[in-house]
């Protein structure tokens, strides 16, 4: 009985998971009626405050999983990339050019902020800066990086490009900024980069 139960409380928390990603998506956070919300999905706003505690904390959840895809498509692009330094750079890069995803751009850059914080505060945000780290300390120990501490050089990687996703987002011609951004993160990255003689 405890299963099933478990079970069906899961399934709530997609639905409503699903349904508040769709409406803030398209209304954004201030504009989206969680009453909407919960009566597109069949379940009582109590539901929602039983999973979530409030409306923020619904969004706090929407974000943490469009973040972590965020997360899964940038390793998955670093990976094709190769090992090493170009796969790096190339997880970076793709976080930033997701800025150009209206989704990404709404609710992740945008509304996550505003409602929710310094986004380097988020537990995702947390995921990314640990896979960053580590990264790092692959490349350290393979020769390749600059004699620095790897939670510093993760943490100012990872700031580098959330800070350029957010410039983009913000700006009034996303497609312009990027290639303005993805080129400043790439020569501020490559300075890590041991250079042999």
């Amino acid at each position: 009985m405890a299963g099933k139960r478990a079970e069906v409380m899961e399934q709530n928390r997609a639905r409503l998971i699903s349904a508040a990603r769709k409406a803030f998506a398209e209304k954004g956070y201030a504009a989206a009626s969680m009453d909407d919300l919960t009566a597109e999905v069949g379940l009582t706003r109590g539901a929602l405050y039983h999973n979530f505690g409030d409306k923020r904390g619904l969004l706090a959840a929407v974000v943490n999983q469009i973040d972590a895809e965020m997360a899964s498509r940038a390793k998955g692009i670093g990976d094709r990339a190769g090992d090493g330094w170009e796969a790096l750079l190339a997880e970076g890069t793709a976080y930033i050019e997701m800025a150009l995803n209206p989704e990404v751009q709404r609710i992740v850059l945008l509304d996550g902020p505003a409602v929710l914080g310094d986004p380097s505060n988020w537990p995702s945000q947390n995921n990314c800066l640990q896979a960053t780290k580590e990264a790092v300390e692959r490349l350290a120990a393979l020769g390749m990086v600059q004699p620095v501490d790897p939670e510093a050089a993760a943490r100012l990687l990872n700031g580098a490009a959330l800070n350029a996703a957010l410039w983009i987002a913000a700006s009034e011609n996303p497609k312009a900024v990027l290639p303005k951004a993805v080129k400043a993160f790439r020569f501020l990255a490559s300075g890590l980069m041991l250079r042999t003689p």
